[in-house]
């Protein structure tokens, strides 16, 4: 079993940034790719951005492209998610999720465990 958790979600305006945390535990040895997917009030979950666990190269959502950093803390088993220049259309609820299967995956079917969120708002 991986257990996620997210943290860092908050209120800010439009331009600022913020970073979302997500501590995995449990077996993370088994975890092969992390993502970042968000979804908006009313909308299906979107893919934001994912990464091999142990190292790789990022992908990103066309959406975030330029904006939005992943990364991991191997050591702390933390992922990270630094959002720069949010937008309004950014506000969402964000989760992130553990592959044992796939590494940095848009589809959200082949992440086989989830956190419970963090509520991202961007005011204009």
């Amino acid at each position: 079993q991986v257990q996620l958790a997210e943290a860092g979600g908050t209120l800010v305006q439009h331009g600022e940034s913020l970073r979302l945390s997500c501590v995995v535990s449990g077996r993370t040895s088994s975890v092969y790719g992390l993502g970042w997917f968000r979804q908006p009030p009313g909308k299906e979950r979107e893919y934001v951005a994912g990464v091999k666990y142990f190292g790789g190269r990022p992908t990103y959502g066309d959406s975030v492209k330029g904006r939005f950093i992943i990364s991991i803390d191997n050591a702390k088993n933390t992922a990270y998610l630094e959002m720069n220049n949010v937008r309004p259309d950014d506000t969402a609820v964000y989760y992130c999720g553990a592959s044992l299967s796939w590494a940095a995956s848009p589809v959200v079917s082949r992440y086989d465990y989830w956190g419970q969120g963090t509520q991202v708002t961007v005011s204009s």
